[in-house]
């Protein structure tokens, strides 16, 4: 009866330590936070737009989304099947709107928030909302474990405003400047860095995807390349305090990335500028350079635009690359046969922007500066945006391609790597299909 005893008590002692323990197992599983987050960048051929995937909803359904850099936030159509059972709408006078800066309220008792489809250039007033959104968590080498965001805010939008998106998307996920953006909401989520960064691909099959990432680095691309390793170079971001964008009042801060250039150098010569076009006003906003995913390629003001082109012409006349008519929508164009290839793209002149110092400088190659338009014709990838523009210098999704770019917003700071060519990769060698 002793034994029995003593077996009775080490065996209660034993399953009281187990019954402890798995508790504090399922709260482990439950806690998982995420240092980073990961989703896939495709490039439309049509409208040559950059999406993502955002899985949404309860339950889950899978958006195509054009990806807006300068975005306030994610915005989808719910005029058309939006049914989920874990939608809320935000109440007005709440924190949710508050957050989201909205000044309106509907009928319905929803607060409403301004939707932007900064493709075409045209806003509408949409429902400020939150459901359930699902991502993938990352190393920075591979896909990871799926995490959830219970109440994740965005805009319902009317389906008339996705006019001029690619076809088979339902919104536009922002990624600016704002509380409600898709890296603030990611980031307060789940406690990490407010970073994101984005390595757009130049290729549009659906196989080679760029990576837009959320948190901090690595940031590592096949064959073993991380590129957030001493291979970036930083610069400060820029406030503009007057909004770019079509929906906003003269009142409000732009959400939109900005960046210093101080001057622009073609082969390793300055070029003459109005230099006054490359600060912004703060009085109108006008003037400075902004980095853009909706633009598919550089507008700069005329005056930049004809200064820089014309020193572009007579540096590649040197080499002695062949001008020919322009093509559509380009203005400055050459013959392919007389134009050599390199590992960076097409032998011409270096493009450079230079920011703080001559250390500081964003160098445009030819895989990034030259567009092939055809089996003969290759052009410079600039386009002229007029006389009075809004921006001095965008620049497009093309001279973004195949280099990573990294936004730090708690330190207002921008960090940008060199072409991924010359580390022998690109933006669709990010490994998707092996999980960590």
């Amino acid at each position: 009866m002793a034994v029995f005893s003593l077996r009775f008590m080490l065996f209660s002692s034993l399953l009281l330590n187990v019954l402890l323990i798995l508790p504090s197992l399922s709260d482990a599983k439950q806690s998982f936070r995420p240092k980073a987050l990961v989703l896939p960048i495709s490039k439309d051929a049509s409208t040559l737009q950059y999406l993502t995937t955002i899985n949404q909803r309860t339950p889950l359904v899978s958006l195509n989304v054009v990806l807006d850099l300068g975005g306030q936030s994610l915005w989808v159509d719910c005029q058309q099947g939006y049914n989920s059972s874990s939608y809320r709408p935000a109440r007005c006078h709440s924190s949710q709107c508050s957050l989201a800066k909205s000044n309106s309220c509907s009928g319905t008792n929803t607060c409403g928030v301004i939707v932007d489809n900064t493709v075409t250039g045209t806003a509408t007033s949409g429902d400020l909302g939150d459901d359930v959104v699902s991502i993938q968590s990352t190393d920075g080498s591979n896909p990871g474990r799926v995490v959830t965001v219970s109440h994740f805010l965005f805009a319902c939008a009317p389906t008339f405003i996705l006019k001029g998106l690619a076809s088979g998307t339902k919104g536009m996920a922002g990624l600016g400047r704002t509380r409600i953006s898709l890296p603030s909401q990611f980031s307060a989520a789940f406690s990490f860095h407010k970073k994101f960064a984005i390595c757009l691909s130049s290729s549009t099959s659906a196989s080679y995807n760029g990576v837009l990432f959320f948190g901090d680095g690595p940031y590592k691309f096949l064959p073993n390349v991380d590129v957030s390793t001493n291979n970036l170079v930083y610069t400060k971001l820029y406030i503009n305090p007057v909004s770019t964008a079509s929906a906003y009042t003269s009142g409000d801060a732009s959400s939109e990335y900005f960046i210093g250039v101080k001057s622009i150098k073609v082969q390793d010569k300055a070029v003459s500028l109005n230099t006054s076009l490359l600060s912004i006003q703060s009085s109108t906003g006008y003037g400075g350079t902004k980095i853009s995913t909706v633009n598919p390629y550089t507008v700069m003001e005329t005056s930049i635009y004809k200064a820089v082109t014309k020193a572009f012409i007579k540096a590649a006349a040197s080499r002695n690359i062949t001008r020919v008519g322009a093509v559509s929508p380009f203005g400055v164009c050459f013959d392919l046969k007389t134009v050599h290839g390199t590992r960076l793209g097409a032998s011409v002149p270096t493009i450079d922007l230079v920011m703080e110092s001559e250390s500081v400088k964003w160098s445009i190659y030819g895989a990034n500066s030259m567009v092939q338009v055809n089996n003969d014709v290759i052009c410079l990838g600039f386009l002229d945006g007029g006389s009075n523009p809004r921006t001095s210098i965008v620049i497009g999704g093309y001279q973004l391609e195949d280099k990573l770019l990294q936004f730090d917003l708690a330190n207002s700071k921008l960090g940008f790597s060199y072409s991924l060519l010359v580390y022998q990769t690109t933006c669709s060698n990010f490994n998707f299909t092996s999980t960590a």
